[in-house]
């Protein structure tokens, strides 16, 4: 096993993180992109289908669209984070990975982590309400929620409670790590935004979105390119974090050792039986 499993500090997490994406970048992008083209795919319908002015008919249709837009991007995004995980877990372990594995390992975790996301964001969300604080404190405590449900097969609140205890502690780090992708991932949306405004004469999202279809839909395929580009690295991040966690409280690293010492020794060559 090349993969040294031992208690890393933020910056080696960071850098194993970077280190795992850039080496295994066609893996990460596609399972994050092959399930986000179909909600681009939606989103540039409905801008086509979507008639001009601002009659109530139209301001009905354009809202149900949203709504079904955002049910499907819950599904894919449940979908590539669980498969995502399941990817980091493979090769930071020294294992094969591939999108098509990824995807068929996590098929029956999707509605779990569903449920998972929306019940962990309605936490947050009211925790926020509550002044702010106690929101971003639930969304640490929570953060290894989805690796716990995909990794050990948790039930959601189980998940939940088993992520508190993996991230107590830590919980600085955690949001450290958080918020530099949060600034990554804002960063890299207006390095590509900011090009179509100029190129379109406009100063904001808003008014880009009320200009023609054309530059509508451009918009759409910005987003979804710096989604793609910025939002493996987050899930890797914290998928990451969830083994640095294990090794410092249940020493995993020594359970992983002892179970591959264990395993059954591979029967001898042909060459070696005839010796």
């Amino acid at each position: 096993m090349t993969t040294a499993l031992r208690p890393l500090s933020t910056g080696e997490l960071l850098d194993r993180t970077f280190s795992l994406y850039r080496s295994h970048f066609g893996l990460f992008l596609g399972i994050f992109a092959l399930p986000h083209i179909v909600v681009l795919a939606f989103q540039c319908v409905g801008v086509v289908v979507k008639s001009p002015g601002n009659q109530l008919s139209d301001l009905f249709a354009t809202f149900f669209w949203s709504m079904g837009a955002l049910f499907l991007a819950a599904i894919v995004s449940a979908a590539s984070q669980a498969a995502t995980v399941i990817a980091v877990s493979q090769v930071h372990l020294d294992r094969p990975a591939s999108i098509a594995d990824s995807f068929s390992r996590v098929k029956s975790e999707i509605p779990g982590v569903i449920g998972l996301t929306l019940l962990v964001g309605l936490g947050v969300g009211a925790g926020f309400i509550a002044l702010v604080v106690p929101g971003i404190i639930l969304a640490m405590m929570w953060s290894l929620a989805v690796p716990v449900k995909v990794l050990e097969n948790k039930g959601i609140t189980d998940a939940m409670s088993r992520s508190s205890d993996l991230t107590k502690g830590d919980r600085g780090r955690i949001f450290v790590i958080a918020l530099l992708f949060g600034v990554l991932s804002i960063g890299v949306g207006l390095l590509l935004r900011w090009p179509l405004e100029i190129a379109a004469g406009v100063s904001s999202i808003a008014a880009m979105q009320r200009s023609s279809r054309s530059w509508q839909a451009a918009l759409l395929v910005s987003t979804f390119v710096s989604e793609c580009l910025v939002g493996p690295l987050a899930t890797i991040a914290f998928s990451l974090v969830y083994y640095d966690e294990r090794v410092r409280k249940e020493a995993f690293d020594l359970q992983l050792m002892m179970t591959t010492l264990d395993a059954p020794a591979l029967p001898p060559s042909p060459a070696q039986a005839g010796a």
